[in-house]
């Protein structure tokens, strides 16, 4: 996953404004007690990061690999 794929998954998950305010503001525990901005700072992987942000939000298999078009986790 790429960084822009990073924020357009959120985009198209959470909406403009939300997916902004919860990059900025939600605390992840996987990533250090890091919010999605701050990991990434860090030079996390967006992968990683998005993972955490499906976990913490409950997300299904479906939103997890959007992204990728698919929903095979094999082909990350």
């Amino acid at each position: 996953m790429k960084h822009s794929e990073f924020r357009q998954a959120l985009e198209e998950t959470f909406g403009s404004a939300y997916g902004r305010t919860l990059a900025a503001e939600l605390v992840l525990v996987p990533l250090g007690n890091r919010t999605a901005d701050a990991a990434l700072a860090a030079g996390v992987a967006p992968q990683e990061v998005w993972d955490a942000v499906c976990e913490e939000m409950d997300l299904g298999e479906r939103v997890r690999w959007r992204h990728r078009g698919t929903l095979d986790p094999e082909r990350r």
